[in-house]
């Protein structure tokens, strides 16, 4: 059985990836009184200026995870690019993973997601599995929607990646078989959304949980450019997200944060996506909340007593910085008033995420508009929705 709950607390975490949710991992790891040892691929990558430990390796390689297990008490993840079979190795060997490989699995492989979802009665978009155009329930279900479908692959895709929206049968086709060469491929039927929305929830080590407020997202071709607290859901929705949030985090079982991203439709509350790690639309509660996400994380998969999590303000919009045609200027970011500016120590390219800016306030306009004056000044390539 995974060796993911045992009582005691770990003071050595190792953190898989390197990325910027590592990074700012490494900037809570003092005041979650633990150390972090993160797994990089390179000392270029994101995380390493702010670990105190770093094994060089890839996420996938079974001799660099044992080197990173011999050295901390328990790994954490900084994304899903992970091999569920090495890890589900490595916790036969005895090695404390939280969340676990099982609980991995929700966020890993999308078809399975999806079918555990649906099986537990939980609202998610109608779909079709298939691992070729030539299956034979293909025709019917593409008939049976009013638009074309949106083509997901199963796994490895982010942030609008592996996931596509073709523009005619023929394409559809064509990107299913392209998709399956890596395995089982998904079909959903396109939403009218009026919204779309997000809540990290804190699973500790005893199971009990702790919730974050629900905040608005804006997304840009795929990837999610802005974020709101408080949330434009009026009462009756945020209690039913509350209790379908609850639902998804008792089926996983994770240890540590977990978001899940939801579509706002006229129908109701339908599930787009869960990560079993700090996430994007959580930056906020760095300054916003009495604890970060990064920072009740560690607590969680350390074992420890997760922290009160009250807004300290009204008000706040979280804005990521996505690199544009040239560089912006991180000093004059830092310049305008009343913001709080995250760089990730990136080398810049397009399309890169760099960063991200908050501002607070106790009304939504003020930090709206100071969030969006600081990212375009760092020089972000997305525009205000």
């Amino acid at each position: 059985m995974p060796n993911d709950r045992q009582p005691t607390v770990a003071r050595r975490v190792g953190v898989v990836g390197a990325g910027q949710l590592a990074r700012m991992m490494g900037e809570a790891a003092n005041s979650a009184k633990v150390e972090l040892t993160v797994l990089a691929a390179s000392m270029n990558d994101s995380a390493v200026a702010t670990c105190a430990k770093v094994e060089l390796g890839e996420a996938i390689d079974r001799a660099a995870l044992r080197r990173l297990a011999e050295r901390v008490e328990v790994i954490t993840f900084d994304h899903e690019l992970v091999d569920l079979e090495i890890l589900q190795e490595l916790e036969s060997s005895g090695v404390t993973l939280r969340p676990s490989s099982a609980a991995l699995r929700f966020a890993v492989d999308k078809a399975y997601q999806r079918r555990s979802f649906a099986a537990a009665g939980l609202p998610v978009p109608r779909c079709l599995i298939v691992r070729s155009s030539n299956d034979e329930l293909l025709p019917d279900f593409l008939e049976s929607l009013s638009a074309l479908p949106v083509v997901k692959a199963s796994r490895g895709g982010y942030d609008g990646r592996g996931v596509i929206f073709p523009s005619s049968r023929e394409e559809t086709f064509a990107v299913i078989d392209e998709l399956a060469a890596r395995g089982e491929v998904i079909l959903e039927e396109r939403q009218a959304l009026t919204s779309e929305v997000a809540q990290v929830v804190v699973s500790a080590l005893d199971g009990s949980l702790v919730f974050y407020p629900p905040v608005t997202t804006v997304q840009s071709d795929g990837m999610c450019i802005e974020v709101r607290f408080p949330s434009e859901l009026n009462d009756a929705q945020s209690a039913n997200l509350h209790q379908l949030s609850e639902r998804v985090a008792r089926l996983i079982r994770g240890v540590g944060v977990m978001a899940i991203e939801y579509f706002v439709t006229v129908d109701g509350l339908i599930i787009n996506e869960v990560a079993l790690r700090p996430h994007n639309t959580g930056h906020w509660t760095i300054e916003g909340t009495s604890a970060s996400q990064f920072t009740q994380h560690l607590r969680a998969v350390s074992g420890q007593t997760l922290d009160d999590v009250s807004p300290l303000w009204p008000c706040a919009v979280m804005v990521n910085v996505v690199g544009g045609s040239a560089p912006g200027s991180l000093a004059s970011a830092r310049n305008v008033e009343g913001v709080f500016v995250h760089d990730y120590g990136k080398s810049w390219r397009p399309g890169r995420k760099l960063g991200h800016v908050t501002a607070l306030g106790d009304e939504p306009v003020t930090p709206r508009v100071r969030a969006w004056k600081g990212a375009r000044a760092y020089g972000t390539v997305t525009q205000e929705a």
